[in-house]
């Protein structure tokens, strides 16, 4: 149970570095930008595929930097079961 609560500490406490953010956010518009400077040399107008690939960049960006912060942001990590194995272990007087 130690060990157990000690990588779960270590876990909430690691960080993906900011480097490597701005690694992703760089590559990202580097990548977008390269997709929107070839549709201007085919002449075409229509821009949609480079809208949902921008979108869905973003949206894995966004989801990495949510799941590298668990006490905030849209996807929660519940911390009832360490709750309930430490009342679990209080109430266990042997």
């Amino acid at each position: 149970m130690i060990d157990s609560e000690a990588r779960h500490i270590a876990a909430m406490r690691s960080r993906v570095p900011t480097i490597v953010l701005l690694a992703l956010y760089a590559t990202a518009a580097i990548a977008i930008g390269y997709a929107s400077y070839g549709r201007a040399l085919e002449g075409r107008h229509w821009r949609a595929a480079v809208y949902v690939a921008g979108a869905l960049t973003a949206g894995v960006i966004l989801l990495i930097q949510d799941l590298d912060r668990p006490s905030a942001g849209f996807i929660g990590v519940s911390q009832q079961p360490m709750l309930d194995v430490a009342a679990n272990l209080a109430g266990r007087r042997d």
